[in-house]
């Protein structure tokens, strides 16, 4: 007898609970059956997948058919519409694998890989078409907008001086290797006194290539191995650099490799490395500001700069850094979570975030900031960043404006030269994804790089570096002609051209609004839920063709108030009224502007706009045409055109815009659909930004065991310091029912507002480790660091010893061969032995023609063709679960009849592990099959 392998995760039975809370309450989609066959009832994985490792080491693997890029966006694991974790990655860049102990559900059935909103393991249909998705014609791209006052977009007067600095590396919380200090500094030359510092953040690409390599002489290690050389991503943001420092602006650009080798095991997927890095280069420039002798000799040529001023860019993944790094230096972090532990000596106005993640789902409400979507992002292709608009409203004092930029034809890579084909040193790719291997595939009529809306790379980084111009222009030195190419008013950039750039806002002087995610009444229309796996209540059903940016998804697989409202007709004239729980005011607006969400590729939609006040007045103050943007089924084009009416119809008609009851929306088009994010009074003008003194809430995560016997009680650790008191949302994962439970809690620094008990119930039989996650947002009046954390229950029990004996083992074909598998005691999970097929020592070994073909094709995605042994089809294995509590289960190998005369065949399966590496002195499974009469 032997140990046995446990390698699947079934929770075990103990008590949580949440102190002040309901019982838990996450709703879970009803799991599809994964692939049948008679070795795994029903319980076995779809091809690609298979169970590796033993103890705790054992892991779920996915390998892909071909290497998946490396990018920003997480690879994640799903079971049926719930995350089960996030994979590591290997160096082929395409087998990924999931330590099970940190998998969330004990449901292992409908396994989907995703990254970014894009289903990795779903392909074509004939038709070219994803799973679950509609195929369709891309609209022609929309006609060029006005032309702005101004075009930030234009070179400035002054000549600029480049070079690079090196620092001693650094070491980071969490990071094993040191991280290197390095940057390229880009400024004007001879510009007199103090000027503007913008900072330039890269996301996460490969950080060492072979020089004359390929793409798959790339790798994500740090330090760079041995005949491999380090890939200069800080280079990529060259031509921005020197826009901006003809214009007046210092810039430096920093290189991050050696967070992007090490933050694959990071809960915050390195937001906090990130930020630590940036405000330690900010801590060096203040001291070079003070002490210029110190200074490297690129910044000692360089004109002083303006530490009071400083822009943040960040790209991907840098962009969630430049946030924190924003956070940060408002709202310091714990000492022993940070990396920077100087004062700060920077104010930074504004950030810029190109194609960003922000998988803590915090933006900072009081920094203002700009956020580019490109429309073909391959990589973070449910354009997340959205998040970084939607998710300040109603969170602080709402002066600080928050933009979207979104750029039709653009993709995830070009706007750093560095990873783009042609330009870069190192190999580099278009992320836009398409199969180059099935060139019957439909290509995309939007994003292929042939497409007549595709922007080229030259295109591409020319109009990102307008907009990161137009960005310090309006964010830095306040230059207000410059809000309308940003906002949602309409205006272009001509620098940009031909790039199509559309625009929305939320903050800045808009006033009282209409917000879906608060206290709000909807008659006529739907108010439904951003992110709520139930179709009735979700604003896009998971069926649906639609992705949409707005709807992008957290950690949890439903949140609370987080809302917009739907509308659906098939003829005109049917109203739909928001009502607010208190009226609202919009006095001393100019517009009423709305967020409006169309179908992609529709035109014409028109809505009526009408408001009613306290009194029962009642006054139509215009009527709105909102089209949908340009898009394909493999692009996040639902996403929201802003639209604005005048409110001087609601004066004339003698309405109380200071007491404004509801809001009413009348289609006048035939038939269509709709989405109301929100709506404001919106007036010209861009307000100072003062930033709130706000508590802070920081989440951690502890580790404890088991134990054999008694209850335990444990606390989720969590951090508040700060000022004042604010709400945020905390949603608690209990793993013994795969469900999470809300609440809304008040904040304050000092107190232990958020008190999160988990009770463990010892015992000494083998289970799992439990993860007890605890996700917070901000809500209002907060804001949040550490986002992710909650308790880990360690098994501190031994694993059961399997034996084997046969059931039939000598049969005729057409009849199954059967063994009985046995346990030495019961566990509290299931216990999955493994047999891999293995050469027959003597006589016959049975052929892939002899098994049931449905079962191979099934269980193994192999084909009987070309008949080869068991022990050599890459490979067959037989596996099956004990369930929790028992000591037995069987496992079965059908064979079939054929017409062919045979001697007798046998086959042999070892007690190892998916390799096919046996582990020695294991139990066996041999069996021989006869010819029929």
């Amino acid at each position: 007898m032997i140990r046995a392998r446990r390698i699947c995760v079934t929770a075990v039975a103990v008590l949580a609970a949440l102190a002040g809370s309901p019982g838990p309450a996450q709703a879970q989609q009803p799991p599809g059956a994964g692939p049948s066959s008679a070795a795994t009832a029903d319980r076995g994985l779809p091809p690609g997948w298979r169970f590796s490792g033993e103890g705790t080491e054992r892991e779920l693997v996915w390998r892909a058919p071909d290497r998946v890029p490396m990018g920003d966006a997480r690879v994640e694991f799903h079971a049926g519409d719930r995350l089960l974790g996030l994979p590591t990655a290997g160096k082929d860049g395409r087998t990924f694998r999931l330590d099970l102990d940190e998998a969330r559900t004990s449901n292992l059935t409908d396994l989907h890989v995703w990254s970014g909103g894009r289903q990795l393991d779903a392909p074509p249909d004939p038709a070219g078409r994803l799973r679950g998705r509609d195929s369709r014609a891309a609209a022609q791209p929309p006609a060029p907008l006005p032309a702005g006052a101004v075009d930030p977009g234009k070179p400035g007067s002054y000549r600029t001086v480049s070079g690079e600095y090196q620092l001693d590396p650094v070491r980071l919380p969490g990071l094993a290797v040191p991280v290197e200090m390095r940057a390229e500094v880009v400024a004007p030359k001879g510009a007199t006194g103090s000027r503007p510092l913008a900072l330039f953040l890269h996301g996460r690409h490969p950080t060492c290539y072979q020089p004359g390599g390929t793409e798959d002489d790339v790798n994500i290690d740090w330090p760079c191995p041995a005949g491999t050389t380090e890939i200069p991503s800080h280079k990529g943001y060259l031509r921005d650099q020197k826009l901006l420092a003809s214009q007046g602006y210092v810039t430096v650009s920093i290189s991050a490799n050696g967070i992007n080798g090490q933050d694959g095991d990071l809960e915050d997927a390195g937001a906090q490395a990130r930020s630590s890095l940036v405000r330690r280069h900010l801590g060096r420039w203040a001291e070079w500001t003070a002490h210029p002798g110190t200074a490297p000799a690129v910044v000692r040529a360089a004109p002083k700069a303006d530490l009071s001023r400083v822009l943040l860019v960040g790209h991907s993944r840098g962009g969630e850094g430049v946030n924190r790094a924003a956070m940060d230096s408002l709202y310091p972090p714990p000492a022993d979570q940070d990396g920077y532990r100087g004062r700060v000596r920077w104010h930074i106005r504004g950030n810029v975030l190109i194609g960003p993640t922000i998988f803590g789902q915090n933006p900072v409400a009081d920094v203002p900031s700009m956020t580019i979507l490109p429309g073909c992002d391959g990589d973070v292709s449910d354009l997340q960043g959205e998040v970084y608009v939607d998710g300040t409203r109603g969170v602080s004092r709402g002066t600080a404006l928050h933009s979207a930029v979104y750029m039709i034809g653009a993709n995830h890579n070009y706007f750093n030269s560095e990873w783009t084909p042609g330009q870069s040193v190192a190999p580099s790719w278009d992320d836009f994804w398409e199969d180059e291997e099935q060139p019957d595939q439909p290509r995309d009529p939007l994003c292929s790089a042939d497409a007549p809306a595709r922007l080229t790379a030259d295109q591409q980084h020319k109009a990102g570096a307008t907009y990161i111009a137009a960005a310090a222009r309006l964010f830095v030195a306040g230059d207000d002609k410059v809000r309308p190419l940003v906002d949602g008013s309409g205006r272009r950039a001509p620098s940009a051209d031909p790039a199509r750039v559309l625009t929305h806002a939320v903050g800045a002087k808009r006033g009282a609004g209409f917000l879906p995610d608060g206290p709000v009444t909807v008659t006529g229309g739907r108010l439904c839920s951003a992110v709520d796996p139930d179709p009735a209540v979700a604003c896009l059903g998971p069926e649906s063709a639609a992705v949409s940016p707005h709807f992008a998804r957290w950690d949890t697989d439903r949140e609370t108030a987080r809302r917009a409202v739907a509308l659906s007709w098939s003829s005109p004239g049917s109203v739909t009224r928001v009502r607010p729980a208190t009226p609202l005011s919009l006095s001393g607006a100019k517009d009423l502007a709305l967020r409006v969400i169309v179908p992609p590729n529709t035109t014409g939609t028109q809505l009526d706009v009408a408001l009613a006040d306290s009194s029962g007045r009642r006054a139509t103050v215009g009527r709105v045409r909102v089209d949908g943007l340009p898009g394909s089924d493999r692009t996040a084009s639902y996403w929201a055109r802003e639209v604005r009416v005048p409110l001087t119809a609601a004066a004339r008609a003698g309405l109380d815009l200071k007491h404004v009851k509801s809001l009413e929306l009348t289609p006048r088009s035939g038939s269509g659909h709709a989405w109301l994010m929100d709506a404001w009074g919106w007036r010209p003008g861009t307000p100072a930004v003062r930033e709130a003194a706000l508590p802070r809430v920081d989440i951690g995560r502890v580790s404890v065991r088991e134990g054999d016997s008694g209850v335990r009680t444990y606390r989720v650790p969590v951090r508040v310091a700060g000022q004042g008191s604010g709400q945020v949302r905390v949603y608690v994962s209990d793993p013994v029912t795969d469900t999470a439970e809300d609440r809304l809690v008040t904040v304050r620094p000092g107190r232990r507002d958020i008190d999160v008990p988990v009770r463990v119930e010892g015992n000494t039989r083998y289970s799992d480790d439990r993860r007890y996650d605890v996700a917070v947002k901000a809500v209002r009046n907060a804001v949040v660091g550490s986002p992710h954390g909650g308790v880990t229950v360690r098994n501190d029990d031994r694993f059961p010893t399997v034996s084997a004996k046969p059931l039939a083992d000598r049969v005729t074909e057409g009849q199954p061969l059967r063994w009985r598998l046995s346990l030495s005691e019961a566990a509290d999970v299931e216990i999955w032995p493994f047999f891999v097929a293995a050469p027959v020592t003597e006589g016959s070994e049975l052929s892939t023609k002899d098994v049931d073909p449905q079962w191979l094709t099934d269980t193994f995605g192999l084909d009987p063709d070309p008949e080869r042994p068991l022990s050599q089809a890459d490979y067959v294995y037989l596996q099956a679960p004990v369930p929790v509590g028992e000591t037995g289960t069987e496992v079965t190998l059908p064979t079939v009849t054929d017409a062919v005369s045979e001697p007798a065949e046998s086959v042999r399966f070892r007690f190892g592990d998916e390799s096919g590496q046996p582990q020695e002195g294991g139990p066996q499974l041999t069996g021989t099959v006869l010819d029929a009469p």
